[in-house]
């Protein structure tokens, strides 16, 4: 076997790359994908219309539903809670299911809820217990109900605030190449 998968665990998929790890009580349908090198913490369900890249953690707790695109290198906390119908009725399904994609190098906090439809753009931070309500930029860092830029993260973690500013050592940042680079 090529991936780590617990007894408990009901993963109809075959689409699951090398190295990765599927826990305890996870249910993967048989349309997903998840890449290489993933770790799906217990108590995770994945729909089939989802595609999962590589090197992601998807903690205890979450529900990843049709529409759902997860790029390489996202950490997705705890119990966040993700939508793909914008006017949700029983028994009544939408024509199509809302796509939201989550980019390259995303962390989302635990218990926040990512509303359906938005772009979560590379190496954002959402923080716990946030509600997104719109699409987030590169490097962005967004927290409260409803979210809102709070300030910026860079790809190494460094919190910065509104004026690109390192909220710890106090040093400058600014935009180079599409980039955060600190300031010399």
């Amino acid at each position: 076997m090529k991936y780590f998968c617990h007894n408990t665990a009901e993963v109809q998929t075959d689409n699951i790359g090398k190295d990765s790890f599927i826990w305890q009580f996870v249910v993967v349908l048989k349309e997903a994908i998840i890449g290489s090198n993933c770790n799906i913490n217990s108590h995770v369900f994945i729909e089939n219309d989802v595609i999962i890249g590589n090197n992601v953690t998807v903690k205890s707790g979450v529900q990843i539903w049709d529409g759902l695109r997860i790029e390489n290198d996202v950490f997705i906390g705890p119990n966040v809670t993700f939508t793909n119908d914008l006017i949700p009725r029983s028994k009544q399904f939408p024509q199509k299911f809302e796509k939201t994609i989550i980019k390259k190098g995303t962390s989302i906090g635990a218990n926040a809820t990512i509303i359906a439809g938005v772009t979560i753009h590379d190496y954002a931070m959402i923080g716990a217990g946030s509600v997104v309500t719109k699409s987030v930029g590169k490097n962005e860092l967004w927290f409260g109900n409803p979210a809102m830029l709070r300030g910026y993260v860079t790809e190494k973690g460094r919190l910065l605030d509104l004026n690109l500013k390192d909220k710890q050592s106090g040093k400058s940042y600014n935009w180079f190449n599409n980039q955060l680079k600190e300031k010399l």
